[in-house]
């Protein structure tokens, strides 16, 4: 009878079992050096210097001043250091030179590529331990990490930080525990727990310094969002004005296309004799006016906002004009703020957008009054040039006489760029500006008659 024995079925079960364990460790491992080959090898922004986005010049020059200063500081120390550890003869005074500048120059080199100056520094901070194995100088000393070693590690620590990712830096740590816990079994008796020592003290300044890096980002961050929004309000503004200008000027020139379109239409009726090929010539006349005016009144929709539209419904109300402006500035009395009126003993005759501008501009004005010097005496003036080509709108408010509550929280349009935005439509100039005595001015010159856009003025707009 024949009996198979399951005992050799099973051991190369297991052996292969192991296999795939240390085949699996070792592809981790191989994984895990070549991600830190990666991160030590792929620095962040070589060749920009820290703080290179700071506006201070001075704040600019500070990394080269404290790298500087830290370079002068320990070449000697780290010479007249490792020279007492044992380095003696004419061989010696080279490899103590070389180690030094080797150790602490590149510090020059982190203003700008830290990691690549991390590689030479390290590199030598080994080349050094090892070096030292051979004196007998280390008995009673610090070792692997002599105190000037280590001073200049951490400032090198701190250049690392505040450039490069987190990855990189994790991997820094990494190394530097490794190499410094390779380093304790070598010489027991010598070994003082500088290698501790240097792990703990990159690790917290990494980390403080990571901190730092991320906060000042997170700042830059918040800064540049809040100078977008804040141009993205100013051109908001400055649309919601040129919109409602619009709507206001539709209501002038529908006026004006209603007037041609009656007229076109009556002509036949009115005049007599007119000929058959004239009365056709008004009839086209007549439907392009209303083709056009049914254009305006489908552009006016687009600019007229949804809420005013559903709350307040079409703006059916007249424009004003300067004639309106003693009614304007009796209401501003009554809210408690003193306004005296000159105008002209004959108004001029005003293009309608002039006319509109004109008013617009004075209740604007008034309105800074009340929302910034309430209580201010203000002056409006109304004077046309003696060529009767320009008409100048001034109003001038003094100090008030004690500071208050504004009276007003609210205007009727955007201060000074609505009336930027006016005086520009008719082609006038606008002059605003604080006065001596502390007061404030605004001076508007509009043509009595409105000029058409040019080209210029179409492409910007």
């Amino acid at each position: 009878m024949f009996t198979r024995s399951l005992i050799p079925d099973r051991e190369p079960a297991r052996s292969s079992g192991r296999e795939s364990a240390r085949s699996r460790a070792l592809r981790a491992a191989r994984q895990a050096l070549r991600v830190l080959a990666t991160e030590l090898g792929t620095p962040t922004g070589p060749g920009t210097p820290l703080f290179g986005h700071v506006r201070s010049r001075r704040l600019r020059r500070l990394p080269y001043f404290v790298a500087f200063a830290f370079t002068v500081f320990l070449l000697p120390s780290t010479m007249g250091v490792l020279t007492d550890y044992g380095f003696r003869g004419e061989l010696a005074g080279w490899l103590v030179g070389g180690l030094a500048i080797a150790q602490t120059v590149p510090l020059l080199l982190a203003v700008t590529r830290p990691l690549q100056a991390w590689w030479v520094i390290f590199s030598a901070d080994i080349l050094c331990a090892m070096a030292l194995l051979g004196t007998g100088g280390t008995e009673g000393r610090a070792w692997p990490w002599p105190p000037p070693v280590i001073v200049g590690y951490l400032v090198l620590m701190l250049a690392l930080s505040l450039r490069e990712r987190r990855r990189t830096l994790i991997a820094v740590w990494l190394t530097t525990g490794a190499v410094g816990f390779l380093f304790a079994p070598m010489t027991p008796d010598r070994s003082d727990g500088t290698g501790v020592l240097l792990f703990v003290l990159t690790g917290v300044l990494l980390l403080m310094g990571a901190s730092l890096r991320e906060r000042g980002a997170v700042q830059r961050k918040l800064r540049e969002q809040e100078t977008i929004s804040e141009a993205e309000r100013a051109r908001r503004t400055l649309l919601e004005e040129r919109t409602r200008i619009a709507r206001e000027l539709h209501d002038v020139v529908a006026h004006h296309m209603s007037v041609i379109t009656v007229q076109a239409d009556s002509a036949p009726y009115r005049i007599s004799g007119i000929p058959k090929e004239a009365q056709e010539e008004f009839g086209a006349i007549a439907a392009t006016a209303r083709e056009s005016l049914a254009e305006m009144r489908r552009l006016l929709g687009v600019l007229r906002s949804e809420e005013t539209e559903r709350h307040h419904g079409p703006e059916k109300t007249p424009q004003p004009g300067i004639g309106q402006l003693p009614k304007l500035v009796e209401g501003t009395v009554r809210a408690g703020v003193p306004v005296e009126l000159a105008l002209p003993e004959k108004l001029p005759t005003l293009e309608p957008a002039v006319d509109l501008s004109a008013y617009r501009i004075v209740q604007e004005a008034l309105a800074n009054v009340v929302r910034h010097a309430p209580g201010a005496r203000a002056r409006v003036s109304v004077t046309a040039t003696a060529d009767r080509s320009r008409l100048t709108v001034l109003v001038v408010n003094s100090v008030p006489p004690a500071p208050s509550a504004p009276l007003e929280p609210s205007g009727t349009g955007h201060g000074l760029i609505g009336m930027r935005e006016r005086v520009r439509l008719v082609d006038g100039s606008l002059d605003t500006g604080p006065l001596p005595d502390g007061g404030f001015r605004v001076a508007a010159r509009l043509p009595l008659s409105s000029s058409p856009p040019t080209a210029k003025d179409s492409a910007t707009t």
